[in-house]
């Protein structure tokens, strides 16, 4: 019978030989010989199809406990299991972000109102892009006196990520007064979903990132949507966003390491992008000094 080392197996169903090990000690994925002198674990191409199914289920967060119990099951049961997961998982989302709606309502609240920005401040800046090894470039950035953004395609073109900066050079024009800036950001942003909506159906998926900030007065106010970064370097970088992928999430919950996630074969999956459905972007408010907006 074939055998694969640790090293090949990892390789082959996308999981990390840290994360092999664990799933042995756990009883979860034991390999098929384990050599009695060395301790070498060894595993056969047929175990590949479980392996495949805990990355994917890992993937989405399901716990390690919960995991082993869907791939006991027959397939018709694991998938119904794999369903009632996901509900709950909807279901506590929607709690959460109904408690993360009331609490942002609330702390507004106690913002002390300035109807007079103390300073009009205006960006410096430069903008340079690469094509790289790319058939189109599918970058897209925008540097104007008010608005910077950056937005990285995905698709056949070069179209997802010029439609989700097309509507920035308005945003450069005096502010309407009727219209606070972070609505005017959301504009932006329909608008781009419209645009994406309306070359739909294509062949191929396509969307973008895009991560845009407005200065409104002494106010920054940010977008952000995919895995671009938007970074404040003053006496150090500071990340101010945070990248909306798989991995992130699985950090973020303790089940994978910084260095488990920059070796992940799925650290650049998106769970959150930009394209013809909308986009569900994070968004953040900031006082500027004149310091640091130059």
């Amino acid at each position: 019978m074939e055998h694969l080392s640790i090293g090949d197996f990892a390789r082959a169903s996308g999981l990390t030989p840290k994360a092999l090990r664990l799933y042995d000690e756990l009883g979860l994925l034991p390999p098929h010989h384990v050599d009695p002198f060395t301790g070498y674990r060894w595993y056969t191409p047929a175990q590949l199809g479980r392996a495949g199914l805990v990355a994917r289920l890992r993937l989405v967060g399901m716990p390690l406990a919960r995991i082993r119990a869907v791939t006991d099951l027959p397939p018709h049961a694991a998938a119904r299991e794999v369903e009632a997961y996901w509900r709950q998982e909807e279901a506590d989302l929607a709690s959460r972000r109904a408690v993360v709606s009331a609490l942002v309502a609330d702390l507004r609240s106690r913002e002390t109102s300035m109807t007079t920005p103390t300073s009009t401040l205006r960006f410096r800046s430069a903008v340079r892009l690469g094509q790289g090894a790319r058939p189109a470039q599918q970058d897209a950035a925008f540097a104007g006196t008010t608005c910077l953004a950056v937005a990285d395609g995905f698709g056949p073109d070069d179209g997802p990520a010029h439609l989700a900066l097309a509507g920035l050079a308005a945003l450069d024009l005096p502010a309407r007064p009727d219209l606070p800036a972070a609505a005017r950001l959301d504009e932006v942003l329909d608008d781009a979903v419209r645009a994406l909506a309306a070359r739909s159906p294509r062949p191929d998926p396509e969307g973008t990132t895009l991560t845009a900030v407005l200065l409104d007065g002494d106010q920054l106010h940010t977008l952000h949507v995919g895995d671009s970064r938007l970074w404040l370097v003053r006496d150090g970088a500071t990340l101010l966003t945070t990248d909306h992928t798989m991995v992130t999430g699985l950090v973020a919950e303790g089940r994978l390491t910084d260095e488990e996630a920059r070796l992940h074969p799925h650290r650049t999956l998106l769970n959150r992008v930009l394209d013809a459905r909308g986009a569900d972007a994070d968004r953040l408010t900031g006082r500027v000094s004149p310091a640091d907006a130059s």
